[in-house]
């Protein structure tokens, strides 16, 4: 690898790896927070539908901004408030307010991902995407792992409002350091000067667009929505382990904390052979074997009637979710138009954050109805066929070409 042709990623790596770390704290600080505060689990809960609320309200409009301005001023504005708005909570005891700024925080935070990946896609070169991505998420599983740590040091020597301040500090450390990352645009605040005030009418254009863009590249939004429903899935049937564990498989608190580390080790294991192996596997196996195997995990932890099975699934589930995502990733930055991302990344998320409200919620419903296992057992059956159906989309030879480390779409769509 050559040092010098990865200075810069080197430096958005280190400024996404600060703040992922960073998130980590912030979250598991801010939901000890509301608990001391309500002493009710309803009102944690209510962090969540807040969170998902804000994503699916942001999405609806996100994307024409994002298209429109200039990337990384977009970035460091965002990281700033974020930080501004967080620093603030510790010195907040109305959980109203509380909700109303988890509100906000997250409008910055669903708004400054796709402005990332637009960013990404513009820096980095695209023989250098699918090794990038895979060093991204081998920084996402440290961060999953030290997060929690760290968060969990801070409690014990300090209390969680300190955790909060190194959620600001880290993005107030990553606003820092995207300032040395070099201008992918003009230098001018709006990139698109016919444009800069956004309407109702604009809005609509740009719903049209991506409409126009997913019926002419058929296949790309094909891939792009079943890899979606995998995360739908993924994210219902997570929703239900704690009480799989707990209450079907009979696991203490303890074997459950258990279970839960051998999944960071899954994922951190993962990332590392992925890193190392990322360049010898094709990016339509990435995508559609990782998804594969991921299903299977879920599968096994479904059936499972033992610790032992139940930490396999895990395990599997956890390490083959790296590969799937480098994957994922280094198709959508190939084959999306750089100047259109935002907008079709913005309202795709828009649906998949949507689905995952009522999908989540319907999981819920019916494991009181019928019983966690029957949902968690239908769930990963559902997940396996989508990944089944991803993998033979993925694998046509025929589409060969859209998995190549060549740009197929140029930026003329309109």
């Amino acid at each position: 690898m050559n040092i010098k042709n990865w200075r810069y990623p080197i430096i958005l790596l280190c400024s996404i790896g600060v703040s992922s770390v960073g998130s980590w704290i912030y979250f598991i600080a801010l939901n000890l927070i509301v608990l001391n505060i309500t002493e009710s689990a309803l009102a944690v809960s209510g962090l969540y539908i807040i969170r998902a609320l804000s994503t699916v309200c942001t999405n609806i409009w996100s994307g024409s901004v994002i298209d429109r301005l200039n990337k990384k001023y977009l970035m460091i504005v965002l990281n700033m408030l974020q930080a501004l708005f967080i620093t603030v909570l510790p010195f907040v005891s109305s959980l109203g307010f509380i909700y109303c700024m988890v509100f906000l925080i997250t409008i910055f935070s669903s708004i400054y991902h796709p402005t990332s990946m637009t960013f990404i896609t513009k820096l980095i070169p695209i023989e250098q995407r699918k090794r990038f991505n895979a060093l991204r998420s081998l920084l996402d599983s440290g961060a999953f792992l030290t997060g929690p740590a760290i968060a969990g040091l801070m409690f014990t020597i300090g209390t969680p409002n300190m955790a909060i301040y190194i959620n600001a500090t880290a993005l107030f450390l990553s606003a820092l350091m995207t300032l040395a990352m070099p201008n992918v645009e003009a230098s001018r605040l709006f990139v698109e000067k016919a444009e800069n005030k956004l309407s109702i009418k604009i809005l609509i254009e740009d719903w049209k667009l991506v409409l126009r863009f997913s019926r002419k590249y058929a296949y790309i939004m094909t891939i792009y929505l079943l890899y979606s429903a995998m995360i739908v899935m993924m994210t219902a049937t997570d929703s239900l382990e704690a009480a799989f564990a707990t209450q079907v498989l009979s696991l203490s608190e303890g074997q459950y904390g258990v279970l839960v580390s051998i999944a960071g080790a899954g994922v951190l294991i993962g990332s590392l052979t992925n890193t190392l192996i990322v360049e010898k596997i094709p990016t339509s196996w990435l995508i559609g074997l990782g998804s594969l195997i991921t299903a299977s995990g879920y599968i096994m932890f479904a059936f499972s009637y033992t610790f032992l099975l139940a930490s396999i699934g895990c395990f599997i589930l956890s390490f083959a979710t790296a590969f799937a995502n480098t994957g994922f990733y280094t198709f959508y930055q190939n084959n999306i138009p750089v100047h259109v991302m935002g907008r079709i990344g913005s309202i795709y998320g828009l649906v998949e954050a949507f689905l995952i409200i009522i999908v989540t919620a319907i999981f819920g419903f019916a494991s009181e109805v019928l019983s966690i296992r029957v949902v968690v057992v239908s769930g990963s059956l559902i997940m396996l066929l989508v990944a089944t159906v991803l993998f033979i989309c993925n694998i046509q030879r025929s589409k060969h070409k859209f998995y190549a480390n060549t740009s197929e779409l140029k930026d003329t769509f309109q």
